[in-house]
């Protein structure tokens, strides 16, 4: 199993607890507060959700344009309160950046984006485990949420990283499943 399909497997196990996963059940009303995102932002949420989801067989969350639809989702389903936690952690990745290889995401190679996530990856777990109910998510929680959202549910993702069957005809409750089979979408 490689990285993409066991992060697809995750994030079904995780659907129900997305940070704003309420607008899934009352449909994205917009709050009326408006984050602004640059071009320059999206394309850093590109290569955000790009070193999460990247290039492998299949095409990674780039190709998918998850920086534009994490945009769309901050805007119209989050809450105020988390759509500045999500744009402060923006900032707060570029300054860990800073620190730690003295420029900013964008400037910094693939190994070091991917060992940069890892380290908030770690940070944000700790976080989540011994957070109460009442604190806000970690940022990157959010990030790594809508990319996976993001990725998995556009047409790339449903037809490119899983089968895609336009019409699947007739119900099999049982199919064979060999290793390595990608998942039905």
């Amino acid at each position: 199993m490689n990285r993409k399909e066991a992060v697809q497997y995750i994030s079904l196990l995780l659907g129900g607890t997305l940070v704003g996963g309420n607008a899934f059940l009352t449909g994205c009303k917009s709050t009326g507060n408006k984050m602004s995102f640059t071009a320059d932002d999206i394309a850093y949420l590109d290569e955000i959700a790009n070193t999460i989801l990247p290039e492998t067989s299949t095409p990674g969350a780039k190709a998918a344009m998850v920086g534009q639809f994490m945009t769309v989702m901050i805007n119209d389903c989050y809450e105020e309160k988390d759509q500045k936690i999500f744009h402060e952690g923006m900032d707060k990745l570029n300054d860990l950046s800073k620190k730690n290889y003295d420029v900013l995401f964008m400037k910094i190679n693939d190994q070091q984006r991917h060992d940069l996530l890892v380290k908030l990856d770690n940070e944000q777990k700790d976080y989540m485990k011994n957070k109460k109910k009442e604190e806000p998510s970690h940022y990157f929680r959010m990030m790594k949420e809508l990319t996976l959202l993001g990725y998995f549910t556009s047409e790339i993702g449903c037809t490119k990283a899983r089968r895609y069957v336009e019409t699947p005809g007739n119900f099999e409750g049982c199919i064979p499943y060999k290793k390595g089979d990608k998942a039905f979408a």
